[in-house]
């Protein structure tokens, strides 16, 4: 598929991530992917996890015809078509859209820091009662001495762009929990990345 977008990192962690998705997920369910990118992950995803239904999403408008043509090349018909979604929206989607999963990667780090509360409330909208949202990339986490290589690229997105970098876990925690959700489970992947589960606190979330 050399005519579709195609990122090599993405290609790299999709079985790694799908691995850990199908320890913590049901067997059905409805997903709503932010930032699918060049659409790879949710492709992967959909084809593996059949019984879940797959909603990918990006902001940017050029995205969406990769992510709609990784999916009809492998014949998914549990992929809905991509919508234009930015997460600083005050509104994703409709407010009856709920989903099991919120599923979003790489993107807290090339984005203003901002965004991180736009994601964490809009998931809390979104997520169906027991849903969760999972968020993919690297982060920088006070007891844990950060690699080299994660050093290096923190150094990098900020010289490309002051508001980025990668983020540290205890103030995305701060921010999610002013959402209402809670980090509920922290697996380590392959190159120095985290995959991390946030659950819906028992309060009510407003909506």
């Amino acid at each position: 598929m050399s005519h579709f977008a195609f990122s090599p990192a993405a290609d790299r962690n999709k079985q790694p991530i799908l691995d850990v998705l199908c320890q913590i997920l049901p067997e059905r369910g409805t997903a709503l992917e932010i930032a699918s990118g060049t659409g790879q992950h949710v492709a992967w995803f959909a084809a593996h996890l059949p019984q879940w239904v797959w909603q990918p999403s990006d902001a940017e408008s050029g995205a969406l015809p990769d992510i709609a043509a990784y999916a009809a090349h492998d014949g998914l018909a549990n992929v809905r078509p991509p919508v234009l979604l930015d997460v600083m929206a005050a509104q994703w989607l409709p407010a009856e859209s709920m989903f099991d999963l919120v599923y979003c990667a790489n993107m807290l780090h090339i984005s203003p820091w901002p965004t991180c509360a736009a994601l964490m409330s809009g998931s809390a909208r979104h997520l169906a009662a027991g849903g969760l949202l999972v968020t993919y990339g690297p982060y920088l986490e006070s007891d844990v001495v950060t690699s080299a290589g994660n050093l290096a690229f923190d150094q990098s997105l900020r010289s490309r762009n002051p508001a980025w970098g990668i983020r540290q876990l205890a103030d995305v925690q701060e921010v999610a929990a002013a959402a209402g959700l809670q980090l509920a489970a922290r697996h380590t992947m392959p190159a120095n990345n985290l995959l991390l589960v946030w659950e819906r606190v028992s309060r009510k979330i407003e909506r």
